[in-house]
């Protein structure tokens, strides 16, 4: 771990954070995604005109993948490599403080991805039973959804300071 500092320093940190970042995300959103997708899969073998209102369900937890992304971005942007102007000689401490920011969305992306799978996989069983009501599984997952926003938010403040 020793040899990881001295070869990469605080560049290598910041990089870490948001490789995690993104990576979590998308790992939580494919879990989440696929999911959904076995349970709709089922459904729409039975009745192939309810697979619009699952697609719906299917999507929603795909947007922590973004959300990760994002951090990615303002990581990129927070160290000026699209401006050109890398900030490559960043010290150990901005490292840290990169990283640090963005485990909230790594974390937060990850999980509530997960979770919101399983709730939009649960609500295709109101496609199924009740498809006028299709609306209240997209809610349910909203509110899942939300955490997540709160995890990106968390993670964007802290590196407007991070540096």
């Amino acid at each position: 771990m020793a040899a990881f500092f001295e070869t990469f320093g605080g560049l290598g940190l910041a990089f870490l954070g948001a490789a995690l970042a993104v990576g979590l995300c998308c790992v939580g959103s494919a879990k989440g995604t696929g999911m959904v997708g076995e349970a709709a899969a089922g459904l729409t073998s039975e009745d192939p005109d309810k697979s619009t209102k699952c697609l719906i369900l299917q999507v929603l937890p795909g947007t922590q993948g973004l959300y990760g992304m994002v951090a990615w971005f303002f990581v990129l942007l927070t160290l000026g490599i699209f401006g050109g102007s890398g900030r490559i000689d960043i010290d150990l401490a901005q490292g840290m403080r990169i990283f640090l920011a963005c485990i909230p969305i790594a974390l937060g992306g990850w999980l509530s991805a997960i979770f919101q799978g399983r709730v939009a996989a649960a609500s295709v069983n109101i496609v199924a039973k009740h498809p006028e009501a299709s609306t209240k599984g997209i809610i349910f997952c909203g509110i899942v959804e939300f955490y997540a926003i709160l995890s990106l938010l968390a993670t964007i403040l802290l590196l407007m300071n991070a540096l």
